[in-house]
């Protein structure tokens, strides 16, 4: 098989080629048939996150090593079973869940194994599917998608999850009145897309990339206002007809903290998905004077994938715009994604 791995942070991805594993136990391997590009996987490459203040979390010392396949968007073909691997077959097309804990914890065990202390996340504790081959520990993480093209499946695994389970958090605050999204990247469009299939009121969609707000306003958003403008905070009023009760910041930069924070009414809620990287820019004592709900929300469960996939396929969910590039362009597409040349998600396809 081979794969591109990350051998150097910040280095170009380097071509690595080995005999395909093969299943034990519980495992199952998957012969790769889509595995989308995320913005996540800049951070892993750049080996961490900025956190303000001239602090930078390294992703070295919280365990990830070296050399390693990223990928964590992977729709494959099921090639070889392990002994102890039941309910998929050979041949059967499935999108693997890359949120995998260590199954023993009080976490894992109550469904939250994206919460796990002792992860195991295919494409970033371990290999995932920027390869032609990817082995899956269990057959539970893999989730039928028959009748959804391959291509267009892979990014729920991270980027339709992600904003699905975030929007989730709103509860019926999303029915009632419109949301601000920041950010109208991959996620941003995801989450337009998801929010006409969950019967929501609509967004007001902030992006500082004049054609990202354009494919916004084509999924569907209220109004795309450009979040470098001196007034965008006016403009989301403006055109919200007043402050808004929810925020989902898709960047998790201090300036888009910020406009998410000062936005909301008495009582709002902002959710933060984002890692762009930064500090958290407001007054201590303006939380609780507004009596805020600050949320952090990190991808989703298994669970909530089932419920997404059932979703799309119930409400015929619009795909997002897509780029298809051959698995040996991952490094430049990679790099693509770093300059923000990317409208939508790309995909690779060995």
């Amino acid at each position: 098989m081979k794969s591109y791995q990350v051998a150097e942070f910040g280095a170009p991805l380097q071509l690595a080629e080995r005999e395909a594993p093969q299943p034990e136990g519980t495992q199952v391997r998957l012969r790769v048939r889509a595995a989308g590009v995320c913005h996540s996987d800049l951070h892993i490459w750049e080996g961490g996150y900025d956190l303000g203040h001239g602090k930078r979390l390294s992703l070295q010392a919280r365990g990830i090593a070296l050399p390693l396949t990223m990928g964590h968007e992977t729709v494959g073909e099921v090639v070889a079973v392990g002994p102890e691997a039941e309910g998929v077959r050979v041949g059967d097309v499935r999108l693997a869940y890359p949120w995998i804990g260590c199954g023993r914890c009080e976490v894992c065990r109550a469904g939250d194994e994206n919460l796990c202390m002792q992860p195991r996340f295919l494409g970033i504790h371990c290999d995932g599917g920027y390869a032609d081959e990817i082995l899956v520990p269990h057959p539970r993480y893999l989730v039928d998608i028959a009748g959804i093209d391959p291509a267009q499946a892979a990014p729920y695994a991270c980027s339709g999850l992600t904003t699905y389970s975030a929007l989730r958090k709103f509860g019926d605050m999303l029915h009632k009145e419109p949301l601000l999204i920041i950010g109208a990247g991959g996620l941003g469009l995801m989450c337009l897309s998801l929010m006409k299939a969950m019967d929501a009121h609509g967004a007001i969609v902030v992006d500082i990339d004049a054609r990202k707000r354009e494919a916004a306003m084509e999924a569907g958003a209220l109004a795309a206002i450009d979040g470098k403008a001196d007034d965008a905070l006016a403009q989301v009023v403006a055109a919200a007809g007043g402050p808004m009760r929810g925020a989902l910041d898709l960047v998790g930069s201090a300036a888009s903290a910020d406009l998410g924070f000062n936005v909301l009414v008495k009582g709002g809620k902002l959710v933060i998905v984002g890692l762009f990287g930064g500090a958290a820019p407001w007054p201590l004592p303006y939380i609780p004077m507004k009596a805020a709900t600050i949320q952090g929300s990190y991808v989703g469960n298994l669970a909530e994938l089932r419920e997404l996939i059932d979703l799309v396929r119930r409400k015929n969910v619009a795909s997002i715009p897509t780029s298809r590039r051959p698995l040996d362009q991952a490094s430049e597409t990679l790099e693509a994604l770093h300059r923000g040349e990317i409208v939508g998600r790309a995909v690779l396809v060995p």
